[in-house]
């Protein structure tokens, strides 16, 4: 076998991964791996390996519920045929690796930089020269907007060709804030700082990312995690997703002007929130996620509170929702608006809530379950449209979903884990892989250890790598007016993208 079949969060040793030659890597194994809808690829990164780049390239099979991974060494001196000329869902990751590592590819259809880590390659690419595409014709008009937002919203630079009021493009230019955290994983040695680091990738997905993690350390040295520590972990990643689809609710109801719908829903997202902080201090979850322990354990008492504010919350939750999908004047603005049909989603490579309200089942829930999930079978929330309202409409329902499920964990609550058993060093030259649902969609992180067990690499890819360019064809041919509600119900992660 010409790959390596493998499985979340398994621990598998570096040298089983084949390397092959690029010929073989990109004609005979990723576009045949890459055949069907099943098939995605979760994240392509290199790591130098002397005067060469060792190419990582890891797919998934949702069908089967494997990832297959396979290697390639590429010399930057030398051009290559890029993957993004046949499969436009490549297009991000090879972007990077050019940047990162100079590879030269002969035929990518948008070889730009993408974001302008400060160890690139070369640095004559500036943030300030960003070659944004542009038409030519006196009948046509250009609109920036960013990269300084009003409030607290990271920087991020959105530049329209617009036709009087319908946009014809639209580029987003990201990189602002490049933070070195893959580098600051590798350079920081002590766990609660990596721990740190995981809790502080993407401000809204702190479950989500430290989760990830922690399931990553915990393979890298052999631990599995209790059945109380893996209760904890999915019951905070799910009520992370309520609070932040609340707030997503409410923030698509302000930018239709449905100040009603924004006052509830915002208003019901903060008792959400506040539970956090009743559980481990933190409104965000910060310091509840730890490999190989919590410290701030789920009790009865901590359940009791939370069917008390979920019985305050669902009534309300409820009636404000119906009222919102009912509304013509809500709805003439959230229908056929910022449209990514099922061809395009599949084309390229959206996950998540993106892609599920386009049709398109990607759940790691369900197609590559670890931990509690399991011991479940999680159907996924689907659409059909993918419109505004359809990614508004899924966030309704993986919230009423997220609560029964939380409801049925509560009543089977584990019994508390007993003596706390510290964590083995990392086992050397090994490679793991780890997928988590996130509320915007799928989290993975890729560590790579070397001889002594060292970090050598630490990879991370938030859903919106994935998802930017969803937003960008969303808007073509709508009202430029109608951006912000098309934003709003992708509800990207500038942070999550810049690392």
């Amino acid at each position: 076998m010409n790959y390596l079949s493998i499985k979340n969060n398994q621990r598998v040793a570096l040298e089983s991964i084949p390397t092959l030659a690029y010929e073989v890597f990109y004609h005979e194994v990723v576009t045949h791996l890459m055949t069907g809808e099943d098939a995605h690829c979760v994240n392509y990164f290199g790591i130098p390996s002397g005067k060469e780049v060792k190419l990582i390239c890891c797919i998934a099979n949702d069908a089967l519920g494997t990832i297959q991974v396979v290697a390639t060494l590429a010399d930057p001196e030398k051009m290559i045929p890029s993957l993004s000329s046949k499969i436009m869902a490549f297009h991000a990751f090879e972007r990077e690796i050019h940047e990162n590592f100079g590879i030269q590819y002969v035929d990518h259809p948008w070889l730009k930089p993408i974001r302008y880590p400060f160890d690139r390659a070369t640095k004559q690419c500036q943030i300030s020269n960003y070659p944004f595409y542009k038409i030519e014709s006196e009948e046509l008009h250009e609109v920036g907007v960013g990269p300084i937002h009003a409030g607290v919203i990271e920087p991020g630079h959105f530049r329209f060709i617009c036709n009087g009021e319908q946009i014809l493009h639209l580029e987003i230019q990201l990189g602002y804030q490049h933070r070195g955290l893959e580098h600051l994983f590798v350079e920081k040695k002590g766990l609660l700082q990596r721990a740190t680091l995981a809790e502080n990738i993407a401000g809204d997905t702190v479950v989500g990312h430290t989760s990830t993690f922690a399931n990553v350390w915990e393979s890298l040295c052999g631990f599995t995690a209790s059945e109380k520590l893996q209760f904890d972990r999915a019951l905070a990643l799910e009520h992370e997703r309520i609070a932040i689809h609340t707030g997503d609710l409410s923030a698509i109801c302000t930018d239709v002007a449905y100040q009603l719908g924004s006052s509830v829903f915002g208003r019901l997202r903060t008792p959400v929130i506040n539970y956090f902080q009743q559980w481990c201090g933190n409104r965000l979850a910060k310091s509840l996620i730890r490999p190989g322990k919590t410290n701030f354990p789920s009790t009865p008492q901590l359940a009791e509170k939370w069917f008390e504010v979920f019985h305050a919350y669902e009534p309300h939750f409820t009636e404000m929702a119906l009222q919102m999908f009912d509304l013509p004047s809500v709805l003439s603005r959230i229908e056929k608006t910022g449209v990514v049909s099922r061809e395009t989603a599949l084309d390229i490579g959206a996950v998540g809530m993106a892609a599920r309200a386009s049709g398109l089942k990607r759940d790691v829930r369900s197609s590559h379950p670890t931990g509690y999930y399991e011991k479940t079978s999680y159907q996924p929330i689907m659409g059909q449209v993918g419109d505004v309202h359809a990614r508004s409409k899924i966030r309704f329902d993986e919230i009423n979903t997220s609560i029964a499920f939380i409801k049925n964990m509560l009543n089977q609550m584990p019994q508390p884990d007993g003596e706390i058993k510290p964590l083995d060093s990392p086992a050397p030259g090994s490679f793991v892989l780890s997928m988590t649902e996130g509320w915007r969609g799928e989290i993975c992180h890729c560590a790579i250890t070397g001889s002594k067990g060292e970090l050598l690499l630490y990879k991370i890819k938030d859903p919106s790598f994935h998802n930017w360019l969803a937003l960008a064809l969303a808007v073509r041919n709508n009202e430029i007016s109608d951006f912000p509600i098309c934003n709003k119900s992708f509800n990207l992660s500038y942070c999550g993208h810049d690392l």
